[in-house]
């Protein structure tokens, strides 16, 4: 099968879907693979490292585009609807519930469209995980930076010094994200505490020596009236992220005070929470900072594109090998069929954008 690697166009996303290490197991396994000249570039891999793996290099999108399956890391921006066609496959980051534009395109083409974020496999979601760490680790240090007064903040140094406390923050959701974003909080020396709804989550975490509370709505707005810094951590695989914030809940924090919405790409975990980019990344909802932005892996390209081709080479031989054949040997790839010839194939998706869902094989 042929595989496209086009260059990313989404603001500041300098990352690339393949390194070409992966392309040289992608080659190995039978499959040809061109890459969009420059589109490695942001990740400090250039054009000759491809050649050398065994790509071939093309100039344009269009070029990379035509490929039989296509390979992206963020989900196609609305030039690029025009590449979509019914027998064409797409794989990479696609975050359906907050774009219905985007999955109506899909629907009207007719293409295969995989989503990295609802893969499964052993009740983890493997080729979400990557990403979700690192922007965990980054939702910490962002927050920290955005806490300095010169930033907005409200001067409060996150790790304190001999006789005045640390930063206080709030980490709402104990998954990947939620837990690196808390221990590294914990590790600058802030005071951190981590709210989930399930307490084997929230015992792992003690374990690491991090307060915990159960996220009623009520404990949640206590906390988060208390803290510096506040991390939306919340998801639900596939669907819209729930409102755990309220603006009221945002307009009785501390002035100064600082949220992080890792969740901004499945809509957001509080009520006034608005993507934004690396290039204009915070706005003010009264005296709070609120940081949305909806790639934060890109600003650490390098590792990012690493970690993340590291999770996806074997899932992109697996769909070239035959993706009808891979489905029925692998249940958790199936749940990362998001779209099949204009019909919406995941459940959690289909409600999000409440649209109607169809189980895949009643239809091939």
């Amino acid at each position: 099968m042929l595989i496209g690697v086009p260059k990313e166009i989404k603001e500041s996303e300098k990352r690339v879907s393949i390194t070409p290490y992966s392309v040289n197991q992608i080659v190995r396994a039978g499959h040809q693979v061109i890459v969009e000249s420059g589109a490695g570039e942001g990740s400090f891999f250039a054009d000759k490292q491809y050649r050398a793996a065994g790509a071939g290099i093309v100039k344009t999108a269009d070029e990379a585009w035509n490929a039989d399956m296509v390979v992206k890391v963020k989900e196609p921006m609305e030039s690029e609807f025009k590449y979509f066609k019914k027998g064409k496959l797409l794989f990479t980051y696609l975050h359906l519930a907050s774009s219905k534009k985007l999955a109506e395109a899909l629907l009207s083409s007719g293409i295969t469209a995989f989503a990295y974020e609802t893969v499964v496999k052993d009740g983890k979601l493997p080729l979400l995980a990557p990403m979700s760490e690192i922007a965990g680790k980054i939702a910490s240090l962002v927050g920290f930076f955005y806490l300095s007064e010169p930033f907005g903040g409200n001067g409060v140094l996150p790790s304190g010094v001999p006789g005045v406390l640390p930063a206080k923050v709030l980490v709402i959701g104990a998954g990947v994200v939620g837990q690196n974003a808390a221990l590294v909080a914990k590790g600058v020396g802030a005071d951190v505490t981590i709210a989930d709804i399930d307490t084997d989550k929230l015992k792992t975490m003690e374990e690491f020596g991090l307060k915990t509370i159960y996220a009623h709505p009520l404990a949640v707005a206590n906390a988060a009236k208390l803290s510096d810094l506040v991390v939306g951590a919340v998801l639900v695989p596939g669907g819209s992220a729930p409102k755990i914030i309220t603006k009221e809940m945002i307009m009785d924090m501390k002035e100064g005070s600082v949220i992080v919405d890792v969740a901004i790409d499945q809509g957001g975990c509080t009520e006034t929470s608005r993507p934004t980019t690396h290039l204009n990344p915070v706005f003010k909802t009264g005296g709070v900072t609120q940081y949305c932005v909806t790639n934060m892996p890109a600003a650490y390209a390098a590792t990012a594109t690493e970690a993340l081709s590291n999770a996806t080479y074997d899932y992109i031989i697996k769909i070239a090998d035959g993706w009808k054949k891979s489905l029925q040997d692998d249940e958790g790839l199936m749940a990362g069929l998001n779209i099949h010839d204009g019909k919406i194939t995941h459940s959690e998706v289909a409600k999000s954008l409440n649209l109607p869902y169809v189980y895949l094989y009643d239809i091939i």
